[in-house]
């Protein structure tokens, strides 16, 4: 299983009241993901800046995607998937 830094931002002209509608659904589908191991915590920006941060634990960017895409608030999301990496240690070279 590989580690991903799903970053989502809602989508211009996304009406927040919709989107609160759907939180509690939001919250019950994330506590799923999390208790099946396939996301992490779930880190909001500010809602100035629209962004949520979703680590995510899958085998490919692709599964990454669809496991974010099953969250209910993905309906006004853009998404975009970063593998992550360790830091390397000291003096490594690259």
């Amino acid at each position: 299983m590989d580690e991903f830094m799903v970053v989502c931002t809602f989508k211009k002209g996304t009406v927040m009241s919709d989107v609160n509608a759907v939180i509690p659904d939001e919250q019950a589908k994330a506590a799923e993901l999390q208790s099946a191991g396939k996301i992490g915590p779930i880190h909001l920006a500010t809602i100035s800046r629209g962004t949520v941060f979703i680590e995510t634990f899958a085998s490919s960017v692709e599964e990454a995607t669809s496991i974010v895409q099953s969250l209910p608030m993905a309906a006004w999301w853009d998404i975009d998937v970063f593998p992550l990496s360790a830091p390397g240690k000291p003096g490594a070279r690259p």
